[in-house]
């Protein structure tokens, strides 16, 4: 079999076992505290946790992973062993609540020894065996079901099932939790090892399937119980699978050590990698790090740079671009480990590029997302390997230069390569090794700790936490505010708070938007009773109760502010509907944005982040290069034309597995099983707590305003709308009036009278020059005509009138030209300060005069500084009137 055929052949098995065939999850994690999606179950971890609702009871799929960075981090071993990678795919079938461990162990026999033809008596299983004081207790269960399955084969349950204290699964140290079975293979040569190699860390005894129960709930206090629902969550690494499967072509032949790179999920990348260099993989291990002989590098290289490009191209099909900070750094850092071992064997910059094809081959019909993004991950790739080009040889420079300095790298020398060069430690530290050198790591770590306290520092914000006693009783806020009532809204005034010196109170409903997801909180009037208040912003606790920020009108001020004098009161608010209208238009103008970016950037393009006001938005977002004029413009017109088109903007709340395929969900939102989606027609959809207007139109106009980078692989537009928008014109046109009248032209030939004044403006500006350069000259011969021979050096020392530090320096150059052993020193009020600028020939030099030594001397006289190289110096001083006096002592 293929590994194409490998793979669907588990997901048909699956499918005739009435399993739903789920797509695999973006590589991108739901969960804010992953780097990555890393395993199969990622994507169902709120049905675990009861969070959701699964939508199916059994599911199967093969789901992209990256381990690289964070607790999981495989990245440092890729290219030195077989079997390590940072991008894999993980095959898993799962039960919700449906069938357990008798249904899961039985299938996986049947799919490794009836379909996949496995041999039986190389087949091992553990089952958990707790240690002293270990969670749960002996998986009785799982040791019955398989000692039935391999009687049933003729074969000895004591020798193929293997006790472990290691087989037990935990999502954390609270909640969900239960025991595992994995499934070995013994690929020795005669298969007769016993099962002695089980968890032994020996290559030809393989885990290849890993069965986890969870079955029990972790307690705080240390205890476990029962869950009501039991699950069944597998996987089986489809590269190793592969792997062993090509090395004992299909299963018949045994003695070989399996490699995961010998399936053909490599061999045309190898190909390619080939065609580029010259040289031939041969599958070689080093015995270790420290030596490598040619090919074992060669080896080496081939395997970082196959299983890398696999990580990059996948990671950017989602969204995630190679940047400077978390994850985006990861990737970028794995971009470059692959362009320097790609040095190592002759490959120049632009290489890595041309890898892509054969992984779009071989992933874009299982992954069609690896497809759509070709393109724009080759741009991206191509933009990162000319980034990291005009640093690289620097880099390497900076190496060699700290290399010759001693048998250690030092730690700030290690910390510039990282920071400056992006060299990844490992890969300095691979340098350092070829040379028998060490790096100061405790420096190293010491910057590195610097950098980041820098980092936090400049990223202070400020937070609100406002709570009262018994929190956790405290009932959730009502909002009622998604459509605009201009009519008074009575409610019931449930709590008040002191926070510092803020006043807040919490109504049982409200009308008022809380601050969230990008918008800002609403703003209006409260009265209760004959007390009146003014609110200035809403905000939402842990406990979603929304926080009514008050200052106190009138005679409100004298108010006592206690708890039992507001609270059961009925207060009136009254919503400031002008200034919502203004926010719920940059809102929908923010979704509409997000589509244009995602139409004319194409749909690598996902939201880092925005902020809808009253008077402008701001979006930031994933791009890898600056936007281009025209670029930017085609974004506008798209944003228009939407409005224009005055399509009805539609909200509504759904199940989360029922939300529409082509909604859009972000990073790091924890949605629960209801969420609301905002439904622009044929243009955007997106999963939206905020509010919005109720067609486009309402929005008038959109005008982009800026566009900038904020970090590397990230881009950031501000633009206005609706009045904020017409005013913007508004502004821009009385600017655009007020140059016209000054020029003298009417707005329709103001470019060309523009570009006529322009011109002028150079050629009097190059005649300017040509006179400036005569009346140089003139200078420099009245000065030469002053010449003080002494010793056989000409000098030339005199206070002249230019209007530049370069003019001065221009005429002393000059000067210098037309003598034949000389020093020249000129010095120059310019404006309120005294500059100075001093030359010495060859000859002058020679007999211990040096223009570095006369500047600092003239400048300490004028109350400034200066310096320079021998032939020549420049300074000033703030101290003109001092100049003649300074240079009448040289």
């Amino acid at each position: 079999m293929t590994s194409s055929e490998l793979r669907q052949s588990f997901l048909d098995f699956f499918a005739a076992k009435n399993h739903t065939i789920v797509p695999s999850a973006s590589l991108m994690p739901s969960s804010p505290n992953l780097l990555f999606n890393n395993a199969g179950m990622n994507q169902f971890v709120p049905y675990f946790l009861g969070e959701r609702q699964a939508p199916y009871k059994r599911a199967a799929n093969t789901q992209k992973c990256i381990r690289a960075g964070g607790k999981h981090n495989d990245l440092e071993d890729v290219g030195f062993d077989t079997f390590h990678h940072t991008f894999f795919e993980m095959l898993g079938n799962w039960s919700f609540g449906d069938y357990f461990k008798e249904e899961a162990l039985n299938w996986s026999w049947e799919l490794l020894t009836k379909v996949w033809q496995l041999p039986k008596e190389r087949i091992y299983a553990t089952v958990y065996q707790p240690e002293d004081g270990g969670p749960g207790e002996f998986d009785e269960e799982a040791w019955n079901i398989w000692k039935k399955i391999f009687e049933s084969e003729g074969l000895d349950p004591l020798i193929h099932i293997k006790k472990t204290s290691e087989c037990f699964w935990q999502m954390g140290e609270t909640g969900p939790c239960g025991p595992c079975s994995e499934i070995h293979l013994d690929a020795t040569e005669n298969g007769d090892t016993n099962g002695s190699l089980v968890d032994g860390d020996s290559p030809y005894c393989m885990e290849l399937w890993n069965n986890v129960f969870i079955q029990l709930n972790a307690k705080e206090d240390g205890s476990f119980e029962p869950l009501a629902e039991k699950h069944v969550d597998t996987g089986m690494g489809f590269e190793r699978v592969s792997g062993i499967m090509a090395t004992t072509k299909n299963f018949t032949e045994f003695g070989k050590e399996p490699s995961n790179y010998a399936s053909d999920l490599f061999s045309d990348i190898f190909k390619t990698i080939s065609n580029l260099c010259g040289k031939t993989y041969k599958g070689t291990i080093p015995s270790s790090r420290d030596r490598l002989n040619e090919q074992e590098m060669i080896d080496v290289s081939f395997r970082v740079l196959a299983d890398h490009v696999r990580t990059v191209t996948s990671a950017i099909a989602d969204g995630i671009l190679p940047g400077n900070e978390g994850r985006n750094y990861v990737i970028r850092r794995i971009l470059r480990r692959g362009i320097l071992y790609g040095k190592k064997i002759g490959l120049d910059i632009g290489f890595f590029e041309k890898l892509i094809t054969p992984v779009v081959e071989k992933l874009g019909t299982v992954f069609p997302e690896i497809k759509k993004q070709e393109s724009i991950i080759g741009r991206i790739i191509h933009s990162e390997e000319e980034a990291f080009g005009r640093t690289l040889d620097r880099g390497l420079q900076l190496f060699e230069k700290a290399a010759s300095n001693g048998s250690t790298i030092s730690g700030e020398d290690a910390f510039t390569l990282y920071d400056t060069y992006g060299f990844p430690l490992d890969l300095t530290q691979l340098l350092a090794t070829e040379k028998d050198l060490t790096i100061d790591l405790a420096t190293f770590d010491k910057k590195m700790e610097e950098q980041r306290n820098r980092a936090r520092a400049s990223q202070q914000k400020t937070v609100i936490s406002v709570s009262s006693e018994n929190d956790s009783n405290h009932s959730a806020t009502s909002f009622t505010g998604y459509t605009v009532d201009k009519d008074p809204f009575k409610t019931t005034v449930v709590d008040f708070i002191l926070s510092g010196k803020d006043n807040f109170i919490v109504f049982e409903k409200t009308p008022f938007y809380a601050e969230m997801g990008g918008q800002i909180g609403d703003s209006g009037t409260a009265t209760i009773e004959s007390f009146r208040f003014r609110i200035t912003d809403t905000l939402k606790d842990k406990n979603d109760r929304f926080l009514h920020k008050i200052i106190p009108l009138e005679k409100s001020k004298d108010l006592n502010f206690k708890k039992d004098v507001l609270v059961g009161k009925t207060a009136t608010l009254q919503l400031n509907t002008d200034r919502r209208r203004s926010i719920q238009r940059h809102h929908t103008a923010t979704h509409l944005l997000h589509y244009a970016l995602r139409k004319v950037l194409g749909t690598h393009v996902q939201q880092a982040g925005s902020l809808v006001t009253d008077n402008r938005l701001r979006f930031d977002f994933a791009h890898f290069e600056g936007i281009k004029e025209d670029e930017l413009q085609r974004i506008e017109n798209i944003v228009n034309s939407c409005i224009l088109d005055n399509t009805a903007v539609k909200s509504y709340e759904t199940d989360f597995d029922k939300k529409p395929e082509n909604c859009l969900a972000f990073f790091g939102e924890k949605y629960g099983n209801k969420v609301r989606v905002v439904d622009i027609g044929n243009y955007s959809v997106e999963l939206c707590g905020g509010t919005h207007v109720s067609t486009t139109g309402e929005i008038g106009l959109a005008k982009i305003i800026s566009e900038s980078a904020i970090a590397a692989g990230t881009r950031r537009i501000e633009a206005v709308a609706g009045d904020a928008a017409i005013e913007w014109v508004d502004h821009i046109q009385q600017k655009v009036e007020y140059v016209s009248q000054k020029i003298g032209s009417s707005i329709n030939d103001l470019e060309k009278r523009l570009d006529q004044f322009l011109e002028q403006k150079g050629q009097a500006e190059k005649a300017l020059k040509a006179l400036q350069q005569k009346a140089s000259a003139n200078i420099a011969d009245e000065l030469i005509q002053k010449v003080d021979l002494r010793d056989g050096i000409s000098y030339v020392i005199a206070k002249v009138s230019v209007e530049t530090p370069n003019d001065l320096r221009a005429l002393g150059n000059q000067i210098l030209s037309k003598l034949d052993k000389g020093v020249v020193i000129l010095g120059a009020s310019i404006g309120s300060k005294a500059s100075i600028v001093a030359f010495c020939s060859p000859e002058a030099i020679s007999v211990g005069l040096k223009a570095g030594d006369i500047i600092r001397s003239v400048a300490s006289q004028i109350d400034g500084t200066g310096g320079g190289k021998p032939d020549f110096a420049m300074g000033g001083g703030k101290s003109p009137n001092k100049l003649e006096a300074a240079l009448s002592t040289i």
